[in-house]
């Protein structure tokens, strides 16, 4: 039997895989495991998600971080005050693939295209051709990191690291910035705590954010009310139909799931950030970012502020901590020809039940699928409502 593909070593690929190989399908997987958060995360990172919106869906019990953290011996991480360090959460993600999917294959693949008689031809870089009867999607960030057209004339080449704008996807270790200032576009988590991280380095660091009040930060878990529904992400009764009964989001109208996907658990600090931030990190809160460029050989921005002034800020170095967007044509291991015949809405793919795409046998999971499932498609706990039903789907669709 020709296996299934799946493409990405991540969280949701890793909890896709476990799945279709607890059902007996054959199936082959690729990529660096862990990647985007081994090496595109700041070193020091902690994540904003509590232990318990932190498991990676498994076919059977006895592999969540608790299980993790037991078997490696290091303080368990249970209750909503405990804070995940990064390091932890890619060392439980390799501890999950070594128990789960251990004939992960460290490749790249090349190109998937459609083959006549049904299903999929890819090509790896190692070389290799071969056939699978479906292929799931499951490249997380990778490639869709976000830079606004007001700061691309800053970055005339795109963000690097190394340049005068970078994407904060791109800086993995911010000690190099000591001494420096460094200003940071964005108001989520990346951008707060990668501007903490910064100035706990040795940087001078601003955070320029649009509107006013939009540097703010979530409430200890302590401090919400126990009258409302418990959810991954809080005590509230829309997070918590969200999180668990996403089913019915792919009928809403398309503005309202575009909306929804960026504004419920938008930019906001996680609550032990604060004190980290405040006091430490200058805020400039705007109107707009008019334009980019440089100035003496620095890049600068020109702001509009709240009562309508333009100002110029300038800094050694600018970082966009702006985001991701879906973008299919970024997905360019896909064939043109199969690109072609997804039909998306907003550069993102439209999904059916079970995470199937438009083209038979091809599915997405993860943040591509947040467009049709929901914000909880954008978090790690995302895959214990969507790795289940892609399978189930999947092997349902067999034959």
């Amino acid at each position: 039997m020709e296996p299934v593909a799946v493409i990405g070593a991540g969280p949701f690929g890793l909890s896709t895989a476990a799945h279709l190989r607890a059902r007996g399908i054959p199936v082959r997987v690729f990529g660096e495991p862990m990647v985007s958060w081994r090496a595109h995360m700041p070193e020091g990172m902690l994540l904003k998600s509590t232990p318990a919106a932190s498991n990676i869906d498994a076919p059977q019990p006895g592999h969540n971080l608790v299980d993790y953290c037991d078997a490696a011996g290091i303080r368990r991480l249970v209750t909503d005050e405990d804070i995940v360090p990064v390091e932890t959460f890619v060392a439980y993600g390799e501890w999950f693939r070594q128990k789960l999917v251990p004939d992960l294959e460290r490749v790249r693949v090349v190109s998937v295209d459609r083959r006549g008689s049904g299903g999929f031809e890819l090509k790896l870089d190692s070389g290799e051709l071969f056939t699978a009867r479906a292929v799931v999607v499951a490249t997380g960030l990778s490639g869709l990191a976000h830079l606004p057209p007001e700061l691309a004339s800053a970055a005339p080449d795109g963000p690097t690291p190394t340049g005068p704008v970078s994407h904060s996807s791109q800086l993995h270790d911010l000690s190099r910035f000591s001494g420096k200032e460094l200003i940071v576009v964005g108001a989520g988590q990346s951008a707060l705590e990668t501007a903490a991280l910064a100035a706990e380095a040795g940087a001078q660091v601003r955070v320029v954010a649009r509107g006013k009040g939009s540097v703010a930060f979530g409430a200890p878990p302590w401090t919400q009310p126990r009258l409302r529904p418990e959810s991954p992400f809080g005590r509230a009764w829309s997070l918590w139909a969200l999180s668990y009964y996403p089913h019915p989001y792919r009928h809403l109208p398309p503005q309202a799931r575009h909306f929804l996907v960026r504004r419920v658990l938008g930019p906001l600090g996680a609550w032990w950030l604060r004190e980290r931030f405040e006091g430490k990190v200058q805020v400039s809160e705007v109107s707009r970012i008019v334009r980019s460029g440089s100035a003496g050989g620095h890049p600068a921005l020109a702001v509009q502020t709240l009562d309508g002034r333009v100002e110029e800020l300038s800094a050694d170095h600018v970082v966009a901590a702006t985001g991701y967007r879906v973008d299919l044509a970024a997905m360019d291991f896909l064939g043109h020809e199969l690109r072609t015949e997804l039909a998306v809405s907003r550069g993102t793919p439209k999904l059916g039940a079970g995470f199937r795409s438009s083209v038979p046998g091809l599915y997405f999971t993860g943040l591509p699928a947040a467009a049709s499932y929901g914000p909880v498609m954008r978090f790690v706990c995302g895959t214990e409502f969507a790795s289940p039903r892609l399978v189930r789907h999947l092997v349902g669709a067999r034959g």
